[in-house]
This record gives structure tokens, sequence and C-alpha cells, in this order.
């Protein structure tokens, strides 16, 4: 298996079909599912098919959302990462886009912002972007801190698939100044 980066806790290496009971617990928890789309998965054939969809990205793109793993404990609590974007979205094409989800025991533990800085490391560095975008509902207050703690300028809320959503932004620039600050 494909580890892609480690952080003092974690490890974040591409999702496999092993991680489907752990994906299944998180993406069927509603609570989990509040600020997306709040539709919680009700089979393993849907974590299957996602699953699925996140290998294609890897194989179309080189890049999805990867799975997060606890190094203490060897368990899949979640998943960051970046999405490639080749459809208009926000009057943008061609980005990626942070993403993280956790399971709602790891909430409140740091896992999102730990994660996610790797993530971004590994998107400046390797992927050679200018900037990285983020999206979250405007309620979902605790996503909020964690795009501000890692950098990212809120720029505007617009309409998304008919619910407000809130959109964000990082510069490489900023990012690298605030690598300093680490």
């Amino acid at each position: 298996m494909k580890i892609l980066a480690q952080t003092q806790r974690l490890i974040l290496r591409e999702i496999a079909c092993e991680d489907e009971n752990d994906l299944f617990e998180m993406d069927a928890d509603p609570e989990v599912h509040l600020f997306i789309e709040n539709n919680p998965l009700k089979s393993m054939t849907e974590i299957t098919k996602v699953i699925q969809m996140l290998k294609k990205q890897y194989e179309d793109n080189g890049i999805a959302r990867w799975a997060v793993v606890d190094k203490s404990t060897n368990e899949c609590i979640g998943w960051s990462g970046l999405k490639y974007f080749n459809q208009p979205l926000n009057n943008h094409n061609n980005f990626y886009e942070l993403g993280y989800r956790f399971k709602k025991k790891h909430w409140g533990k740091g896992f999102a912002t730990e994660s996610s800085t790797a993530v971004l490391d590994y998107g400046f560095a390797n992927l050679k972007v200018d900037k990285i975008f983020a999206m979250t509902d405007p309620r979902n207050v605790n996503s909020k801190k964690v795009l501000s703690k890692l950098g990212f300028d809120f720029r505007e809320t617009f309409d998304y698939e008919g619910d407000p959503t809130d959109w964000f932004e990082l510069k490489k620039t900023t990012w690298e100044v605030k690598k300093l600050d680490r």
C-alpha cells in the first residue's frame, strides 16, 4: 500500500478496499453528514462505489482523498486529501480542493489540521500549484476554524447545487510563510 505522507500521529495513504468498514462507519453517521448533503450512506454497496470512484480519481488525476490512519491503533479514522476539479465550479476550472472527513469519535483531536497540513505540503511541493481551494457549509464552524488555522482566506459564499457554500483559498506564498511560523 502506497504511503503518501506521515505526521507524528498519522499515516496518509491511498484508500483501499480494506478501509470499507471504517469508511462506512464514518459515512453512515448522520452527524458526519450534517453539513455534507445530509445524506448518510445506508449500505456497504454505497461505500464500495465510493472507493471505486476514488481509485478512478487516483488513476485519472494522480490524486484523490487519502485514508488517514492512526499510527497508534492502525485504525482508518477518516480521510483527507485533494480532489482535482477539471470542470468549472465557482468560476474556477482545473484546480485542487482540500477536503477532510473523520469518524465522529475522532473529532476535536486535531486530526483534520494535522492531516491537512501534510496534504497541503504535498500539494504545493509535488503538484506545483499556486493555489488550493476549500469549500464548506457556512454553518460548519469547526471546519471553518480548521481552514483558518491552515491559513486559508475566506473569499465568498456561492451557490453549490442549490446550497450556500463558503469558498476559501490558500496561496502557496501564504502557505510558505505559515510554514515558517510552525
